[in-house]
């Protein structure tokens, strides 16, 4: 019985020793690693790092608008529900008809809103103090938006929808049908803005650029139409003056390159 504990003990005390043999020669091979230095002087975890210049640049094309869209509105009152949406619909019937006339395509024509909401006196008693309100009415509305592909004709457009019945409207937004080419023009400009923006930076820094490691584009927005007088048309005495304007594009982009010392 004792010789076979005493055999365990040995054994065990052996598997310690080993163990600890084991992380000695683990950790002097580390702290003698951590001395090394390359060829330049620098520390072995230094030259994991690479040096990098990170930079924004802004491209921006303009062009002049080939499209405008329009938010036409009809709205009409009556004492009921039923009158006001009959008016509504007839004045309404009559705009489309005049838009289709005026060579708008059904697919540039979509309803954008309608509603009916009961339309309300609130009296007061002698004394100032309030009364059950009373339905006086129904007000309905319709809208419908319009893609004016020929901006030659929006003036007429206008009037004429006017004329028709259209007493409420939400607007113009000048825009273009197909922007691809001045958004690539932006795109060029905004890679290059960031190519000498990263190319200043690197010669005041006293290093030279490397490869490219990044490139991203945020996403892209149109400006507000600028007016132009350049732009300006000559318009009949019955149609709406219009100025379309310019259209700008932006496109921002952002850059990494690596650095080279």
């Amino acid at each position: 019985m004792i010789s076979t504990r005493i055999a365990r003990s040995v054994q065990v005390a052996a598997i310690a020793a080993a163990f600890a043999g084991a992380f000695a020669a683990a950790a002097a091979a580390q702290d003698s690693g951590a001395g090394k230095a390359d060829g330049k002087g620098r520390p072995d975890a230094a030259r994991g790092r690479q040096a990098l210049i990170k930079v924004s640049g802004e491209g921006r094309a303009t062009t002049a608008p080939d499209m405008a869209i329009v938010q036409l509105s009809v709205v009409k009152d009556a004492k009921t529900a039923r009158e006001a949406l009959d008016a509504n619909n007839k004045a309404m019937a009559e705009v489309l008809a005049a838009l289709k006339q005026s060579g708008i395509a059904e697919r540039d024509l979509q309803t954008s809103g309608f509603s009916i909401m009961p339309q309300y006196n609130y009296p007061q008693n002698s004394d100032g103090s309030a009364r059950p309100p009373e339905l006086v009415g129904y007000q309905v509305v319709n809208g419908v938006s319009v893609r004016v592909r020929d901006l030659t004709k929006l003036g007429e457009i206008l009037d004429q929808s006017v004329t028709l019945g259209v007493n409420q409207g939400g607007g113009i937004e000048f825009t273009n049908d197909k922007p691809d080419a001045v958004i690539t023009e932006a795109r060029k400009a905004a890679v290059a803005d960031a190519i000498n923006k990263a190319r200043v930076l690197a010669e005041a820094a006293g290093v030279s650029l490397g490869r490219l490691i990044e490139l991203s584009e945020q996403p892209s927005r149109g400006e507000p139409p600028v007016p132009m007088r350049s732009m300006a048309k000559e318009f009949a005495a019955d149609q709406v003056p219009i100025a379309t304007g310019e259209q700008a594009y932006n496109v921002t982009v952002n850059v990494t390159f690596a650095v080279n010392q």
